[in-house]
């Protein structure tokens, strides 16, 4: 496989995300040059990226590895998230731009379209443009890439079972859209908090610190009242 050199770090990450490069396994610049068709340059830089980012560790006489994260890591990623995407969703009302609104709204009607049909395919790559969407509109470069770097971060850490029913779930993407629209910041907090708590109940860690799955993850399961949301 032949990348262009500055996309080596993106194909790395996707790698380590997708289970190529396993959990405490090394990664050596001889490899992973001939593996994605570069010289090790970029390699190595790439692995300094990917260390600043969480992904890749360095360990003595072993070098660069991929990253063996704890339980209570995996868990504040959620929790940070829970933290972050409702602030992310208040800005995005102040500073959304038309642009914004209409890819926003073009993704919920494609989402409530393909859960009415029981089409889930597609539902969560719809799932995942809608909150880089929505952390773009917040109008903040910063946030937005904490973002992105938490999203492949918990997609590394998590598997997520499909929503019991998906029909709500886009309900409520709708309903952070109307607020977003409205320029209705404490709504679109308020929606979006509780959006991401109920995601959160989803959520299963791949691995954990004793090398065996940990499980499903808890919260506090609040019910989520959708008929509300559509106001």
């Amino acid at each position: 496989m032949r990348i262009p050199a500055h996309s080596v770090c993106t194909a790395i990450r996707d790698d380590i995300v997708a289970g190529v490069h396993a959990p405490g396994s090394r990664l050596t610049e001889e490899l992973l040059a001939r593996r994605y068709g570069v010289s090790r340059v970029p390699v190595r830089e790439a692995l300094r990226t990917l260390e600043a980012e969480g992904f890749v560790v360095t360990r003595r006489h072993a070098g660069a590895c991929v990253a063996e994260p704890t339980e209570q890591e995996a868990g504040d990623l959620l929790e940070m998230r829970m933290l972050l995407e409702p602030l992310g969703a208040a800005r995005a009302a102040q500073r959304r731009t038309e642009a914004h609104l209409k890819v926003l709204r073009g993704l919920v009607r494609l989402g409530q379209e393909r859960a009415r049909r029981g089409s889930s395919d597609d539902l969560r790559s719809l799932g995942g443009w809608f909150h880089e969407t929505l952390a773009q509109a917040s109008g903040s470069p910063a946030l937005t890439s904490m973002l992105t770097q938490l999203r492949h971060k918990i997609a590394w850490m998590y598997a997520v079972d499909a929503p019991a029913s998906p029909v709500e779930s886009w309900t409520e993407h709708g309903a952070i859209v109307d607020a977003v629209a409205r320029g209705d910041g404490e709504r679109a907090r308020a929606v979006t908090a509780l959006h991401a708590e109920r995601a959160t109940g989803a959520h299963r860690l791949r691995f954990g610190t004793g090398r065996e799955p940990a499980g499903r993850v808890r919260n506090s399961q609040h019910p989520v009242n959708t008929a509300s949301l559509r106001h």
